[in-house]
């Protein structure tokens, strides 16, 4: 574990690489940018995210547990950075931008409020790791894409407040039925004309609710991949690079072995990411819930490496605000499909396979525990690939 311990603790801000002087395009989270005429814009875009990294000094987990996650949190904390940029989206909108010093919307306090280190916030460490323990792993155990991924679902249920629609796609394989029903409960999906009459009919009654999406739960689709063995396919690359580049995307989480990053975009053959490998005090709320945010922003220039050094074994995640986001990114998926030199790394489809069983359809939580649906196929510190018993 020597080598998922290593943190910046020791380098200054100004030793970072400082970005790129390129021609070549640079995509952050389905936005491009120029790094000859845009970097300000580009590094503010960056700095904007919030970054999740070790923390020290944090109440007990679970009362008598660790006050750090120095070691072992890393992928937790890239659980935390996906999500809270979906929680950005659907409260404050994608071009919201952070800047040092300024007082920040409710909004903005009450997202980093979920993720602050005690056991009483939606998304801390805490929760992410006592939640864990019904996945198999041990508080304190380092985590791959999938159990993060299926720990985050779970928790959001009790996210009243942003009342996401998590779904997790398992078997590379997207249904689309199976996430309308999950966004649109009360509809149904079997018959497309009478939804259509039915928005129609409470398109009045909508224009009278604060939420525009009362209609659909905004939609966090978290996508658990293998894109090759021991290393990346590179059929895969020009595809997962493409993802990038929609406007739905949150981004990957992924990494190296045993140390875990953020993935937020790319530039030519390297990809650019969140590192949380730095280990911070951890942070208390004032008594007005303000949060002292600057260590939640990473004001340095991003962390890049070569895609081929990506661990195979990733998740990817993207954010559809509404049914029309989602019916675009379909649309967009499908295109990417027909594009000729690289392979599709999920497949999409209107419904179900026969073959299939759906856990969702079944009312059962994915907890490998249930031997008699779920089997753990291949797990190690280093990687992590779970299927279905068929």
């Amino acid at each position: 574990m020597d080598a998922a311990t290593l943190t910046y603790d020791t380098l200054r801000f100004g030793e970072f690489e400082d970005f790129p002087d390129t021609p070549e395009p640079v995509w952050i989270l389905g936005k491009e940018y120029s790094a000859l005429t845009e970097r300000e814009q580009l590094l503010s875009d960056v700095a904007s995210r919030l970054w999740f990294t070790y923390r020290k000094n944090f109440p007990p987990i679970g009362g008598t547990g660790p006050t750090s996650d120095t070691g072992w949190g890393c992928m937790l904390r890239c659980g935390q950075m996906i999500l809270a940029e979906a929680l950005m989206c659907r409260h404050l909108g994608r071009d919201w931008r952070w800047a040092r010093g300024r007082r920040q919307r409710e909004e903005y306090v009450s997202i980093l409020n979920a993720f602050i280190d005690k056991k009483d916030s939606y998304y801390s460490i805490h929760q992410i790791a006592q939640m864990g323990v019904g996945e198999g792993k041990p508080i304190g155990q380092w985590y791959g894409p999938n159990t993060v991924a299926q720990v985050l679902k779970k928790l959001a249920v009790f996210d009243t407040w942003s009342r996401l629609a998590v779904h997790v796609a398992m078997d590379n394989t997207v249904i689309i039925e199976e996430i309308k029903r999950l966004c649109m409960p009360w509809l149904d999906i079997g018959d497309r004309e009478e939804a259509g009459e039915l928005n129609g009919c409470l398109e009045g009654a909508c224009a009278l609710v604060e939420e525009e999406t009362a209609l659909w739960k905004p939609l966090v689709l978290l996508i658990p991949l293998r894109l090759g063995l021991s290393d990346i396919n590179e059929a895969y690359i020009d595809t997962l690079k493409q993802c990038f580049m929609l406007p739905q995307s949150l981004g990957v989480i992924g990494g190296k072995p045993n140390s875990a990053h953020y993935f937020i975009g790319y530039v030519g053959e390297e990809l650019i990411y969140l590192d949380p490998h730095t280990t911070q005090p951890a942070v208390e709320p004032s008594e007005d819930g303000q949060v002292p945010d600057e260590t939640y922003h990473c004001q340095h220039p991003p962390c890049r490496m070569h895609i081929c050094e990506l661990d195979p074994s990733i998740a990817a995640g993207f954010f559809c605000r509404t049914e029309d986001e989602f019916d675009d990114w379909c649309m967009r998926i499908r295109g990417l499909s027909c594009k000729r030199g690289g392979l599709p790394m999920f497949e999409l489809v209107d419904s179900q396979p026969t073959h299939m069983v759906s856990v969702d359809a079944l009312n059962l939580t994915p907890d490998f525990s249930d031997s008699d649906r779920l089997e753990r196929f291949f797990d190690s510190e280093d990687e992590e690939f779970e299927i279905l018993s068929l």
